[in-house]
């Protein structure tokens, strides 16, 4: 992430190991990806987050929880009740305690409408407070009401929603959606809240469907094994008038499924002419990676492989962002750096980009995110963890492109030597940085800290390459040198090495 370089002025550098921070108003950042690694205030459920939607400056938050807390409240401390569903300010994390509905059951899924007026809510619930609202609800935002014609009878679970035109569309482990058979798809019209013939009959849950941004075409997926009379494997493309299939062939993407491998299909993301897939898999080795499609041809256009099921798929500001435990990634990271909840993905063809923040992965799925949303400008993230970063935040968080974004790692003592006369050659390790790949470093000299070399490099908390600098012009006698590495928005400087140049 590339942030805007700044002057550093000599009154603006700190001592040995002191970290040093411009600190100009709360202004977006300019950046190789669009958001910085550093957590903004939220606040935090007490269960699962399941179901996010962005609309009107609020962000609606669904899930498991119970009560909701301040961000950094202790878990039973400071809690306000909301029973499965809440809502938050979008531009400070704060709870909106003007948006107060009970629900009787889990919210799995929220949707809101292109000009977000309303949001969309599926779930296991059968009551809104007092009213029935059987696994679907609408309310509008403006008010924070039941919108009172959108009440379609769903017999069992609604796990995902998404629109596309005037339709609705739904999917899930039911069976019947207002006495008609309708297998775990459906769609229902926005306006009227009628039932639309829109029907692709499926043999096994849908965990996630999405519409083309133009309504051309509907992609399903979850764990199927049909839709209507086709076999068809975890994932399929589907007419957004009928629901018949429609050719695909970028779903040989994921693997059919063995005695050893299911890999299912966890979220979709269509942006323009792309539809990006996420994948979760059981056993050793199976696809639990990432996938996009061109949808005007539905041929392949690439697959990442990582391993570490992938739950929750974003873009924002042209980037991918993905929610995963992700523990080996082919041509990035290997096994044996841990798991990797939170990352960024380049979608023109799914390489690993500059962001590295990260959460634990908690119960009751020991996952970590489980779903994602945007307002534009900013990442909500919600799922079954309880740190961000490594300090206390539980179900929810978000990240945005204000501040200064993540600080690099201090560097270490450099490695001096004096082979040619008056010339002292410095080596370090190149440091790290959560938002940042390519980082500028600068050799100091003497008390004074005068610069005397500079280099740019980049890192990844998977490659440290090392880097050069060279004083050409050293001073004959003792001498110190330090390193300072910077991001162009925070500056870090090392400790001292001496050597006696010759």
């Amino acid at each position: 992430m590339r942030k805007l370089i700044a002057a550093l002025g000599a009154a603006a550098l700190g001592a040995a190991g002191i970290f040093v921070a411009l600190q100009p108003a709360q202004t977006a950042v300019s950046t190789g990806g669009p958001l910085t690694a550093l957590p903004a205030s939220a606040w935090q459920t007490d269960a699962s987050v399941l179901g996010l939607a962005v609309a009107k400056g609020k962000t609606y938050v669904g899930g498991r929880f119970l009560n909701v807390r301040p961000p950094g409240a202790a878990p039973g401390a400071s809690q306000t009740k909301r029973t499965y569903l809440a809502a938050f300010n979008q531009s400070t994390g704060a709870l909106d305690t003007s948006f107060n509905h009970v629900l009787n059951g889990v919210v799995w899924s929220i949707v809101a409408s292109p000009d977000g007026s309303r949001i969309y809510v599926g779930g296991d619930f059968t009551k809104v407070g007092t009213v029935t609202r059987n696994r679907i609800a609408a309310f509008d935002t403006a008010t924070g009401a039941l919108v009172a014609n959108i009440k379609p009878s769903v017999s069992y679970r609604v796990k995902t929603l998404a629109l596309g035109g005037t339709s609705l569309y739904f999917g899930g482990s039911f069976g019947l959606v207002n006495n008609v058979a309708r297998n775990r798809a459906a769609a229902i019209n926005v306006s009227t809240g009628a039932l639309q013939a829109w029907n692709p009959n499926l043999d096994a849950d849908v965990y996630a469907i999405d519409a083309a941004d133009d309504n051309s075409k509907v992609y399903l997926g979850g764990t199927f094994t049909k839709i209507g009379a086709t076999s068809r494997w975890a994932v399929g493309s589907v007419s957004s008038s009928t629901g018949a299939i429609l050719p695909f062939s970028a779903a040989s993407a994921v693997p059919n499924p063995t005695s050893t491998c299911k890999s299912r299909v966890k979220d979709i993301e269509t942006v323009g002419n792309r539809v990006y897939f996420a994948n979760a898999g059981d056993g050793g080795g199976c696809f639990d990676g990432t996938w996009a499609a061109d949808i005007a041809t539905g041929n392949l256009v690439w697959k990442s492989s990582c391993l570490g099921a992938t739950e929750a798929l974003t873009m924002v500001g042209g980037w991918l962002f993905k929610g995963s435990h992700a523990h080996s990634c082919p041509g990035a990271f290997p096994e044996g750096t841990g798991n990797h909840y939170l990352l960024l993905q380049n979608p023109a063809d799914g390489a690993l980009g500059p962001w590295f923040p990260n959460t634990n992965a908690a119960a009751p799925t020991q996952v970590g995110p489980l779903v994602s949303a945007t307002g534009g400008t900013d990442l909500w993230v919600g799922g079954d963890f309880t740190t961000v970063n490594g300090a206390g935040q539980q179900g929810l968080t978000r990240f945005t492109n204000l501040g200064n974004g993540a600080a690099p790692l201090g560097p270490a003592l450099p490695t001096l030597s004096n082979a040619v006369t008056k010339q002292v050659k410095a080596t370090v390790q190149t440091s790290l940085d959560n938002d940042d790949i390519t980082l500028t470093y600068r050799l100091l000299r003497g008390s004074t800290n005068t610069v005397v070399a500079t280099a740019t490099a980049n890192s990844t908390f998977w490659s440290r390459p090392t880097v050069t600098l060279t004083d050409t012009n050293a001073p004959l006698g003792s001498q110190m040198y330090r390193i300072e590495v910077t991001d162009g928005k925070n500056t870090v400087r090392g400790g001292y090495s001496t050597i006696t140049v010759k």
